[in-house]
């Protein structure tokens, strides 16, 4: 029997790919420190679970395929606090940010096309494009640059006839990278002028520390046709397990033809999208205090691997990733060697490999991403276990 060969194109998550190895390493008692998945340990904020305990109907119900009014209205009030009007029909509630990924690709992208990304990027685009049938054109870039590439010139050389869409995580995900409103500008300029959509994953808006304001690519006027948002609740509210996202767009055929998709697939969480409602009416101080303790995680861990001879890392500006160099041969290898044959007092790290953040053949091989979303004692002490075994992985 034969299977997909787009499925057969795609890899595992680097972030999750390890967890076999990993449950057997925990089987033998040893601890592991998890740096390789943007899994925060901050608490959910209250009213998500109050609402659940609040939830009394008698059926759990579909919801309507959009998603429901209660949940599209919260959306609503939150992009209007940074000065974006929203109707319900231009939000389209998903299964995470993930699903609202998926139906963006499938909405756009035929057959032979191509999406323009910076990379390092988020392994997971590279998947939702190829079952798409499409493919990455990928825009490089290097640390020493601090991950810039909002440049016309760069960005246009990459700019083809099977070109449909370019796509930008602001903040970055896996780098930390943040645009400025004028190379935003710059993004939407040169998606407007070759017809093309600009596709925003935003779910890290709220994690910038330099006290930039918040940034959206809709809070531009005049590119309403080429826009599509992606946001999710996970990040923002601590609550990736509540699989709650949206799409977002003004782009009124995009919408129709998304909503296809949505009715094929029912609908996201009755229960999930009630609940994730409620974590929109949260105050903005809850956001300052989130902020702080991500702002204490980012330096302690890169303070902590520049105490590492060799190896390369820039402070990120945003979300909660470290993409870095590591001095050993390859990443992948050394993951292996640190699950079956190192530790350090029973204790070890599983981090995400940097080769499947890159589209280019033989980039970051010796890379990769870390997250920061344990405690800082936690950190620093992943960080210096990471030290000690670098050295006796080289010294083999």
């Amino acid at each position: 029997m034969k299977l997909s060969s787009k499925m057969e194109r795609c890899g595992l998550s680097p972030m999750r790919k390890f967890n076999p190895y990993a449950d057997k390493v925990k089987e033998r008692g040893i601890k592991i420190y998890h740096l390789n998945i943007g899994q925060p340990d901050v608490e959910t904020p209250a009213p998500f679970y109050q609402a659940l305990r609040d939830y009394a109907d008698k059926v759990v119900s579909y919801a309507p395929s959009g998603g429901l009014p209660v949940y599209l209205d919260a959306v609503r009030g939150y992009y209007k606090r940074i000065g974006v009007e929203l109707t319900r029909g231009e939000i389209l509630a998903t299964s995470g940010g993930s699903e609202a990924l998926q139906m963006t690709f499938a909405t756009i992208l035929d057959d032979g096309a191509e999406v323009i990304i910076p990379e390092p990027f988020y392994p997971n685009y590279a998947t939702s494009v190829t079952l798409a049938g499409a493919k990455i054109h990928p825009i490089p870039t290097s640390v020493e640059e601090g991950y810039f590439y909002a440049d016309r010139a760069r960005v246009e050389a990459c700019i083809n006839e099977n070109t449909r869409a370019i796509f930008v995580t602001n903040p970055g995900n896996p780098t930390g990278s943040i645009l400025t409103p004028e190379q935003l500008q710059l993004m939407l300029d040169i998606a407007k002028e070759h017809d093309l959509f600009l596709i925003c994953d935003e779910v890290y808006r709220e994690f910038v520390y330099a006290g930039e304001p918040l940034l959206s690519a809709l809070q531009y006027p005049g590119y309403e046709e080429n826009v599509v948002v992606i946001d999710s609740v996970s990040k923002r509210f601590s609550a990736c397990g509540a699989r709650v996202g949206c799409v977002i767009s003004k782009n009124r055929q995009f919408m129709s033809e998304a909503m296809k998709w949505c009715q094929c697939r029912l609908a996201s969480a009755t229960v999930d999208q009630i609940a994730s409602a409620a974590l929109y009416g949260m105050d903005p101080s809850y956001f300052d205090a989130v902020r702080d303790e991500y702002r204490l995680r980012r330096d302690t861990m890169v303070r902590k691997l520049q105490e590492i001879p060799g190896v390369i890392c820039r402070m990120p500006k945003g979300a909660f990733y470290v993409m870095c160099a590591l001095p050993v041969d390859d990443a992948d290898k050394f993951q292996m060697w640190l699950l079956n044959e190192f530790n350090d007092n029973g204790e070890t790290v599983l981090f995400a490999c940097g080769e499947p953040f890159y589209a280019t053949p033989g980039r970051g091989v010796n890379e990769v991403r870390l997250a920061y979303t344990i405690n800082a004692p936690d950190i620093a002490r992943a960080i210096d276990i990471l030290k000690i075994a670098i050295e006796k992985y080289n010294n083999r």
